[in-house]
């Protein structure tokens, strides 16, 4: 295998790293040195070889751990995983996009054969085989969301198109920004993002729908999205939030660099194949202050968004309270010095 996995943890130690290939690949969404809503959707996959962007379901050294911290929250909680009856196809289709694209994006690590209906499934970093009858749940050991989705990094909703919205009406999600996957299930478009702040009078919103009720089978779409986590934690649930919510209070100054971490997703949009339905990938990236500022475009950039962002947007990604200390930290790291275009790192 060519990925070295590692072994870390995204709860009690925080044991997470990331090595210097993936603080150099981070997905950092700032293209310039201010913030605000943007529908900002562009073809996806493609990107620089290397980056997240160049392979349909990006697989790093955190898949592993990530897998097991997956398992570890939906043993204490099974509803992070929900399917409404009717989306049982669109399990099926995303199943058959993960298992094609991994099977040829990452051919030391993931194997497909096909043999009509019957299917070999080969997950190597998992140590995982699995023969089963394509479309027949009773071949598998859960449903075929929930199957694919244990072994795939990020969040998954799985979007039901009808009266002209779309309907979060299936998804796995254990690693999200603040959001509840039991709570917005049924949900359509506009009622799960009533929370946003700005975004509706600005119409962003609107014109997202308009674009992704027009995607044709075949088409794949990605966006960047962020916000601020203290403490390298997956699991930033409403269900959890007595535990994750106290630690916004014990960032300092000394320990800010290490503690606060921009969090970033990856947002994939998918058309599927026999359902209709939209697949929405929601990748998560870690990466603390110390990491973003070995690169000094980013540092600078950074201090930049987070010292002029909108109060409103400050509150709403988490880190209003710290907004401060993560400022004066970042101001060492900025020169005053222009940034170039674009999100990758200065070479």
């Amino acid at each position: 295998m060519t990925l070295q996995f590692n072994d870390e943890t995204f709860r009690g130690d925080y044991s997470y790293y990331n090595t210097d290939r993936a603080i150099r690949r981070f997905p950092f969404p700032f293209d310039r040195d201010d913030y605000m809503y943007s529908v900002n959707i562009e073809p996806h996959p493609g990107g620089p070889e290397g980056s997240v962007f160049e392979h349909r379901f990006d697989v790093d050294e955190h898949y592993v751990s990530e897998m097991r911290d997956r398992a570890i929250t939906l043993d204490e909680d099974p509803l992070r995983c929900q399917s409404l009856p009717h989306m049982e196809l669109a399990g099926w289709d995303l199943l058959e996009i993960i298992m094609v694209s991994k099977s040829e994006d990452y051919p030391d690590l993931f194997a497909l054969h096909r043999d009509g209906n019957r299917w070999h499934w080969i997950n190597r970093p998992l140590g995982i085989e699995q023969r089963f009858t394509f479309l027949d749940p009773t071949t598998l050991p859960c449903g075929p969301m929930e199957y694919i989705t244990r072994q795939t990094q990020g969040d998954f909703a799985l979007l039901d198109e009808r009266e002209g919205n779309l309907w979060m009406d299936a998804g796995m999600v254990t690693s999200q920004a603040d959001w509840s996957l039991d709570f917005d299930v049924g949900m359509n478009f506009f009622e799960w993002h009533a929370p946003v702040p700005k975004a509706k009078r600005l119409g962003v919103f609107d014109r997202a729908l308009k674009f992704l009720l027009a995607m044709r089978q075949g088409q794949e779409y990605r966006r960047l999205n962020w916000t601020m986590t203290v403490n390298p934690r997956l699991d930033t649930s409403p269900e959890n939030y007595h535990k994750w919510g106290p630690e916004k209070r014990t960032v300092t100054p000394e320990n800010v660099g290490r503690k606060q971490h921009l969090r970033v997703e990856l947002q994939t949009f998918w058309r599927l194949p026999r359902s209709n339905a939209i697949a929405f990938p929601i990748r998560c990236y870690l990466a603390c202050l110390e990491d973003i500022c070995t690169q000094p475009k980013w540092g600078r950039r950074l201090h930049r968004v987070l010292r002029d962002i909108d109060p409103a947007l400050a509150e709403y990604k988490g880190f209003a309270v710290n907004q401060k200390v993560i400022v004066d930290y970042l101001a060492q790291f900025d020169d005053g010095a222009p940034t170039s275009a674009g999100i990758f790192p200065d070479r």
